[in-house]
């Protein structure tokens, strides 16, 4: 075949450098870019979402066209459009006789079985490269999984740091540790803020898209008020700019504070444009060294934010495919419980939940530490069934793929996957949300009381979970010895917990039908 080499780009694969591009010749190649129903309403992604990546891809489009490249770019409106990679990918393959489909392997795990069938439903041959933009392939990853009953994440995080060199100081880690999270705990004090991050407003194609998605998918969850995310290469790289002049050196310390009404403190907030393939990822980690090596920021948080990168970014990513498909199925605990209705509307009387669930809706973000120790901690104590609280996280936030979405769901925040991931459940009483937030001070519940009206739900939740879980727990070195407190209790003190926390469950209305699907 003389045709030429057709190039589908995925929506997160928006990187100029993409292995499928690298060393192609211009006036031989096709660029196909697909914006497709599938993709938009496999679950009911936040409006916010759908806006960025369906105008990330056509800025994206642009930039290639005027760097030279010819696209072949398909709308979602298009009348012939077929609603699906693959049946795009047919249509294209009329369309321009190709004689090969070179193709990055997907990130998704539904996505990339679709695409291993390319090559015997295609005429013309397919080669599937690796996404060389993570730094570990899968096969490493599978290779250092081998025959670990637990995969911990610290381990892998040496072995990247060791690989890319850094924070090394020849073959020792800067300073003397790994890791300094010890460090990166303080709660709130008085009066702190952080500068305001980078707001891009929307131009003429973002304009475009809203009207779009709020034609065809007004009823998905969340606000299109405010869409203020980077979508072009030079807005991500500005708000990288901004994060590194003027946040980074609070992000450690306060990474895990939480105030009410201040929804993104000193993170970086690029994690939207680094799963889109925006920004590199290496490069922000090795920019992130070069300022403490410049003394311009300190070691802990540029630890930190080395370690989330290509620690726990690399990490979940080699887990997720290591453990699918069961892992999507995963319920270790038994939880059953449906997602209550104020995970989408907001109305509750917990502060913490109904500010983080604010955020959500109004940015289609919240930072990690509402993510794992509010709205996770929730879901945990309260024993609801992990794919409805899966499908909720990957609805509600503009950085959520599933291949990072699932295992920090399933496996960090619901323990689903008995263990293999984390070495304990994150569960917490209402203790560790007052001390790291200021929420508990405008709640209508008191942190202080344990049970009965008016208590924290989370005090007597966590006794609760704690109770119904004991045998696989009891005996767990980083929380069993919680149990000798239980028994101290007497029966008596038990009783009022369990009560407490039955009597609240009980009022729990579950979701109506199709907010996720």
């Amino acid at each position: 075949m003389s045709g030429p080499v057709l190039v589908p780009i995925l929506g997160d694969q928006l990187t100029r450098t993409l292995a499928s591009l690298r060393g192609r010749n211009k006036d031989d190649t096709v660029i196909l870019m697909m914006e497709v129903w599938d993709e938009a309403t496999y679950v009911k992604h936040h409006k916010q979402k759908i806006v960025l990546v369906f105008s990330a891809m056509r800025h994206f489009a642009e930039e290639l066209r005027e760097a030279g490249w010819t696209v072949d770019y398909v709308r979602l409106d298009d009348p012939d459009n077929a609603g699906s990679f693959t049946g795009e990918v047919a249509r294209a393959i009329e369309r321009h006789d190709p004689r090969l489909v070179s193709v990055v392997e997907a990130g998704e795990w539904r996505v990339r079985q679709d695409m291993d069938q390319w090559a015997d439903k295609f005429a013309c041959e397919v080669e599937i490269l690796r996404d060389d933009r993570f730094v570990c392939s899968q096969a490493e990853f599978d290779d250092w999984a081998k025959d670990r009953k637990e995969l911990r994440m610290e381990f892998f995080y040496r072995e990247m740091r060791r690989k890319t060199g850094l924070l090394m100081d020849d073959n020792e880690p800067a300073g003397g540790q790994w890791n300094y999270d010890s460090e990166n705990r303080k709660p709130p004090k008085e009066g702190l803020a952080a500068p305001e991050r980078p707001k891009f407003e929307p131009d003429g194609i973002t304009r475009e898209v809203i009207d779009l998605v709020q034609s065809r998918f007004g009823d998905h969850f969340g606000s299109l008020d405010r869409f203020e995310w980077p979508v072009t290469r030079d807005d991500a790289a500005r708000a990288a700019d901004a994060f590194f002049a003027e946040r980074i050196e609070c992000f450690g310390p306060y990474q895990d504070a939480m105030i009410a009404g201040q929804d993104d403190l000193f993170h970086s907030m690029l994690s939207t444009s680094i799963n889109l393939g925006l920004l590199d990822p290496l490069e922000l980690c090795r920019r992130a060294e070069q300022a403490y090596r410049d003394g311009k920021a300190p070691l802990n948080s540029v630890e930190g934010f080395i370690r989330q990168i290509i620690g726990w970014r690399e990490y979940v990513r080699g887990f997720y495919f290591n453990q699918m498909p069961g892992l999507a199925e995963a319920n270790a605990l038994k939880a059953t419980r449906p997602l209550p209705e104020f995970y989408w509307t907001g109305k509750t009387d917990m502060a913490c939940l109904a500010d983080c669930i604010r955020s959500t809706g109004d940015n289609a973000h919240a930072h990690h530490i509402q993510r794992l120790m509010v709205l996770g901690n929730f879901a945990l104590l309260a024993g609801m069934e992990p794919q409805a609280v899966e499908d909720w996280f990957l609805v509600v936030y503009a950085d959520a793929y599933d291949w990072v979405e699932l295992p920090n769901v399933a496996a960090m925040i619901l323990y689903a996957d008995g263990g293999k991931l984390a070495s304990k459940p994150y569960a917490a009483s209402g203790n560790y949300i007052n001390k790291m937030s200021n929420y508990c001070s405008g709640c209508r519940y008191k942190v202080s009381q344990k049970t009965g009206e008016g208590a924290c739900p989370f005090n007597p939740l966590y006794w609760h979970f704690m109770a119904r879980h004991r045998e696989r727990f009891e005996k767990n070195p980083r929380i069993g010895r919680i149990y000798a407190t239980w028994d101290r209790m007497g029966e008596t003190k038990q009783r009022e917990y369990l009560e407490s926390a039955e009597a609240f469950l009980d009022t729990l209305g579950p979701a109506a039908e199709g907010w996720a699907r």
